[in-house]
């Protein structure tokens, strides 16, 4: 197995187009051409990581954070970024960061966390914008089908928790061969006419490539008409946060006692509670005050993230309660999600979850 296998199994789950603009997921140290002998997967990817791949003898390292957000204009060991380096560098292994890539789909780092907490109902609560694409394109009846499918195969007519979804109209087509060319019905010269079905079907804008790849192996034309729209409907799909349901309502300290077990924190910082039962529970792991604006909108009656500055707490405007857990108490469950991927395209190779806590913040009680 070579890493670049590797890193295609995780980017069809999280397609790198889906970071964010300030992000630096993808590999960071290391050959896409390497042999991989094993994979840690781990939440940071810090010395004491790389030293642990090592011990296992584990050459790659799967880690949800960066180890490098910005340019390194030295690397001489003066903090714990070069000093991941400098070890992951000596001791050839590789490092692969998927970050907020695997925050923006729907069963990613949020996802995991409203599967722990049992939410239904679920949505993303902002979705991205102008991701999608419509293509349009005309297909003898005969062969409507086979083109159909090859483009279903493709990754083509997913709307939300739908998938094949597709509308076809029946028309008739013209056209008149050029004398160099082969044409699979009609005569060279003459204007011929065919009865034709448009198909429509939606896409991921990333995925056009493949999309027309796949029209144009599965058509029987010589040369294949086709249209691509950009649409500005939102992919509900992608985006950041999710917001769900409980089945029942829960009192709000009743529903604090039981993020203190989710999360294992001894202490949440919280705003004053509302007197309302909790129901619609809201969720961004790592740093989320940004989206504290659509969960009320939303109309949630909690909302859990990490990373909540003092003034960000006032946003609440007393109509539902912030609940800061912690950055690193909000994302831990993604090394159960890497190593659930992993283990699911790969079964029988070796991946383990690291042992080392890379949590840089304790707390005193």
């Amino acid at each position: 197995m070579i890493i670049s296998n590797i890193i295609a199994g995780l980017e069809s789950f999280a397609p790198p187009v889906y970071q964010e603009s300030y992000d630096n997921a993808g590999l960071l140290t290391g050959e896409p051409g390497w042999h991989c002998s094993g994979i840690v997967v781990a939440l940071d990817a810090t010395e004491a990581v790389v030293l642990e791949a090592k011990a296992r003898g584990a050459n790659l390292i799967v880690a949800h954070h960066p180890i490098v957000f910005s340019g390194l204009k030295k690397i001489n060991g003066k903090n714990y970024v070069e000093k991941a380096v400098i070890a992951a560098i000596k001791n050839d292994i590789a490092i692969y960061a998927i970050h907020t890539n695997l925050d923006n789909v729907m069963d990613g780092v949020n996802g995991r966390i409203a599967d722990i907490l049992g939410l239904l109902n679920r949505r993303v609560m902002a979705p991205r914008q102008n991701t999608l694409r419509k293509l349009y394109t005309f297909v003898p009846p005969a062969h409507l089908e086979q083109v159909r499918s090859a483009l279903f195969a493709a990754g083509g007519g997913q709307i939300g928790q739908y998938s094949e979804c597709s509308f076809q109209s029946e028309g008739e087509g013209s056209f008149r061969a050029g004398d160099h060319a082969n044409p699979f019905v009609g005569e060279i010269g003459k204007r011929h006419l065919e009865p034709e079905v448009k198909l429509e079907m939606v896409f991921p804008a990333y995925l056009e490539p493949a999309m027309i790849a796949a029209l144009k192996s599965s058509h029987p034309y010589e040369e294949v008409a086709y249209d691509l729209i950009s649409l500005t409907n939102s992919f509900d799909m992608v985006g950041t946060g999710i917001i769900g349901e409980l089945p029942e309502p829960v009192a709000e300290t009743a529903f604090l006692e039981r993020l203190k077990n989710v999360f294992r924190v001894p202490v949440i910082r919280h705003t004053p509670f509302t007197g309302k039962p909790v129901q619609r529970v809201a969720f961004c792991g790592g740093a989320g005050s940004f989206l504290v604006n659509n969960a009320l909108q939303l109309k949630a009656d909690i909302y859990i993230t990490g990373d909540m500055k003092y003034h960000e707490f006032f946003d609440a405007n007393d109509r539902l309660v912030i609940a800061d857990v912690g950055h690193f108490e909000s994302e831990q469950y993604t090394v159960d999600l890497l190593y659930d991927i992993l283990a699911e395209k790969f079964p029988t190779f070796a991946v383990f979850k690291t042992g080392v806590r890379t949590n840089p913040v304790n707390y005193y009680i």
